[in-house]
């Protein structure tokens, strides 16, 4: 018995099997041929890779805005602190906390009773100093009388006019005291003084407050409709930004976070000095802000249109990527591939990207799937929406 090998290229096959001495290879010849068509099979072609999913977006020409962005800060249109101008004890609160007050409208009543005491008191003086002039005017007008005829004597009729002068003005004077007696009686019911937003109330009933204390503010109101949207930007913008305010109004929008509506205003507050710590400028725009959209103290991000540009190239944001040498595109070819094309680029807005050079209207660029393209690798374009992973 003895073992036997067929070589086949540079290994061999074997089997495991004594045959009898003087047998020979011929009974083996059918499973060798099995083998060798094994061996050979393992050697075809792989098969073509399968094109690469991706999203796709046409370079589009349209009309964008040139603009500068921002981040800007919503300021009141106006703000009153409202304080007290005469002493005494809060009576009556006529609004509640954060309630909308128009002009005019009762916010706090002080106790008025020692100021219509003040105001009767000065009514009677009053009363009293016009009797007085009255009699000193008639009796200066009869002398004036007897004077012509050389009755009485020029001392008496100078002494008697005076004594009516005098009383005249202090009839003035007691008029002045009944006008600031009323006024301070009109001053215990404190009145809006705009249309705005009131705040946390400060004074409430029973409290004492004293005449224009710095200390006692009683409530702070905002305006709100109008309002303000003020925003800095760098010095070397303000060349430009006075050459477009020259030609008509700036439009600015507000972006708020999380919010789908971007109220529109108007630039109408430019600074007359540029701030040399910073290096900016600081500007301000007016929204009608009917719907309450913008709020004091809110931050938004502010775009100030300077012009529109028209048969501008643009892709959408996620196309762009960028390389050691710069950004680039995938731009998809008619036969399905792909190549990599630098590209120039001016500006984003929106979510959009403004392609100074590199693109065609009309060309095809990836938008999503970059990840597992190279130069020349075939792809397949997705519908909108659909994952290409």
């Amino acid at each position: 018995m003895e073992t036997r090998g067929v070589r086949q290229g540079s290994g061999f096959i074997r089997r495991a099997a004594l045959i009898p001495r003087g047998m020979g290879l011929r009974p083996l010849l059918p499973l060798i041929l099995v083998a060798l068509a094994g061996c050979s099979g393992g050697q075809q072609e792989a098969p073509p890779p399968r094109p690469v999913p991706v999203s796709a977006a046409e370079v589009a020409e349209k009309t964008v805005p040139v603009a500068i962005k921002a981040i800007g800060n919503v300021q009141a249109y106006s703000t009153v602190a409202v304080k007290s101008q005469v002493e005494g004890v809060v009576t009556k609160v006529h609004f509640r906390d954060g309630q909308d007050v128009r002009t005019g409208e009762m916010l706090f009543t002080i106790d008025p009773r020692p100021f219509e005491s003040q105001l009767r008191q000065a009514q009677a003086n009053l009363a009293k100093d016009r009797a007085l002039w009255e009699n000193a005017k008639r009796e200066a007008e009869r002398y004036a009388t007897l004077i012509k005829q050389d009755l009485v004597s020029r001392i008496e009729y100078d002494r008697l006019a005076a004594t009516a002068a005098s009383q005249e003005a202090i009839v003035r004077a007691d008029e002045a005291a009944v006008e600031n007696a009323r006024l301070k009686l009109d001053y215990c019911f404190i009145r809006s003084p705009i249309d705005g937003r009131a705040g946390d109330i400060l004074v409430h009933l029973g409290n004492v407050v004293k005449a224009n204390d710095e200390k006692s503010i009683m409530v702070n109101i905002n305006q709100v409709v109008p309002i303000y949207v003020a925003f800095a930007v760098p010095e070397q913008q303000l060349a430009a930004i006075k050459r477009h305010m020259a030609q008509g109004k700036l439009t600015v929008t507000a972006v708020i976070s999380q919010e789908e509506r971007v109220p529109q205003g108007v630039l109408t507050f430019v600074d007359n000095a540029v701030d040399a710590a910073t290096g900016t400028i600081q500007l301000k725009a007016t929204f009608a802000n009917e719907d309450r959209a913008l709020w004091p103290g809110q931050f938004v991000t502010v775009a100030l249109v300077l012009t529109m540009q028209t048969g501008a190239r643009t892709i959408p944001s996620p196309a762009l990527q960028t390389g050691q040498e710069g950004p680039f595109v995938f731009v998809i070819k008619p036969e399905g591939t792909v190549e990599v094309r630098k590209v120039a680029v001016d500006r984003t807005i929106d979510g959009e990207t403004v392609i100074k050079e590199g693109l065609a209207p009309g060309e095809a660029v990836v938008t999503e799937g970059q990840l597992r393209l190279f130069p020349g690798a075939k792809v397949e374009v997705r519908p909108a929406g659909e994952k290409t992973s």
